[in-house]
């Protein structure tokens, strides 16, 4: 939960002059059909559960739906992007003697399935209609090999020293079952069911290869939620993410994504993902005064502003004191001691999800941040930070590591191309 913040969360679409204008005719594409209009009936009138909505008119498809991120590229999709509103998060092992042949195949059918899908085509033979009539949707579909992959592939000297495991840290209270694996798939959008068609068709696509180790679901504020683009909160209430690196920064792709030059030479263009599941103490934080909890993380809760004053963008003055001359900024705070600069220069862009997966028996909300993070070093980025963090951030009583993964995620596939086909095929 480092103090850094993702570009403004507008989806690229295909070019820089906007999503393309509707086609003529009915199609996939160019109509709603009758899902938004059918939404707004539902939300104006309630929980109108039992009742029949009225047909919906004919209507071009919402900037929400059209807007399209490319399958293809230098890197793979869903990690320059902005804050989606749906994401799955989720691991495959290979199946009892399958190897690099098999994991190839599949693959090459998940990249072909992904490309479909983000297009706002059926994912192939055998599409479920779940979102036949939404359009793409910001939908993003990225993969990642982890540690144990190689060794089940017969790849352990293809396997980067940088996915070696994380080390222990004190908030660590993991389970392994939900942590780990061989295939990590992210999957993002900004429509529900756009999410789920994707998480479906890239399960069905794993046949009898490889079985789910473990899935998660999380959650951002939906696209014009807000009256005007700002920075994520997260289920603490808190402006969550304002230091993020940005790609208008000069050493950006050097502190996120591996040269082209790098090594192994089928990471190039590449990054490391870290997941995180962080539970939130939820109980034990609502229980703080909101000076409290400004302490807690070193900015005002309201709009995210240093306590040393200013607005959110505004340099956090460290070194300021107040009329008792104690620091404005504690020394513990969370805004503090996440900074790269206090932390030779340790940068991470993090793209999370927040989740809540109900209440416990004792009434305590399962509730949190599914946190990713990317960086072309996890052990300079994540781990140097989470090192700091562990040893006396304000913030660490309040949440609970619980599930943790670190995966390589390869450069984006050319046209005609599948992601990993170098590592699988070279």
């Amino acid at each position: 939960m480092a103090d850094q913040s993702i570009p403004e969360a507008r989806t690229p679409v295909a070019d820089d002059s906007g999503p393309a204008p509707a086609p003529a005719g009915v199609t996939r594409r160019a109509l709603l059909g009758t899902a938004g209009a059918t939404g707004l009936v539902l939300g104006a009138a309630g929980a109108a559960v039992g009742y029949a909505a009225a047909p919906a008119q004919e209507t071009p498809l919402s900037s929400v739906g059209t807007d399209e991120v490319m399958f293809h590229g230098k890197h793979q999709p869903g990690i320059l992007q902005g804050l989606q509103a749906r994401g799955h998060l989720i691991a495959f092992d290979l199946a009892p003697g399958a190897g690099r042949k098999e994991a190839a195949t599949l693959m090459r059918r998940w990249s072909d399935t992904a490309r479909r899908l983000m297009a706002g085509e059926p994912a192939g033979s055998g599409d479920t209609a779940v979102a036949e009539d939404a359009g793409p949707s910001s939908l993003t579909v990225t993969f990642g090999f982890g540690h144990s992959f190689f060794a089940r592939t017969g790849l352990e000297k293809q396997r980067p020293v940088a996915l070696d495991p994380l080390p222990d840290f004190s908030s660590d209270h993991l389970d392994k079952s939900r942590s780990d694996g061989d295939l990590w798939v992210q999957i993002g959008a900004n429509d529900a069911l756009v999410a789920f068609h994707a998480l479906r068709a890239i399960q069905k696509d794993a046949g009898k290869a490889a079985k789910v180790r473990w899935q998660m679901n999380g959650f951002n504020r939906s696209p014009g939620a807000t009256a005007h683009p700002m920075t994520a909160r997260n289920l603490m209430g808190q402006v969550d993410g304002t230091r993020n690196p940005k790609p208008s920064e000069p050493d950006f792709d050097k502190r996120i994504f591996v040269p082209a030059s790098g090594e192994p030479a089928w990471m190039a263009n590449g990054s490391y993902a870290v997941v995180r599941r962080i539970r939130m103490l939820l109980d034990d934080w609502e229980g703080l005064s909101l000076k409290e909890q400004e302490a807690v993380i070193g900015r005002r809760k309201a709009d995210g502003a240093p306590l040393s004053g200013g607005t959110e963008t505004t340099e956090m003055d460290l070194e300021k004191l107040d009329a008792k001359g104690e620091l404005v900024v504690p020394i513990n705070a969370h805004a503090r001691i996440s900074r790269p600069d206090q932390n030779g220069g340790a940068a991470m862009l993090r793209r999370p999800f927040s989740f809540h997966d109900g209440i416990d028996a004792d009434g305590t909300p399962d509730a949190g941040l599914l946190f990713v993070c990317w960086q072309a070093d996890p052990l300079r980025g994540f781990v140097t930070v989470q090192r700091k963090l562990d040893r006396g951030d304000a913030l660490s009583k309040y949440i609970r590591h619980e599930a943790s993964g670190l995966f390589a995620v390869p450069g984006g596939a050319g046209e005609g191309e599948y992601v990993g086909q170098a590592l699988l095929e070279g």
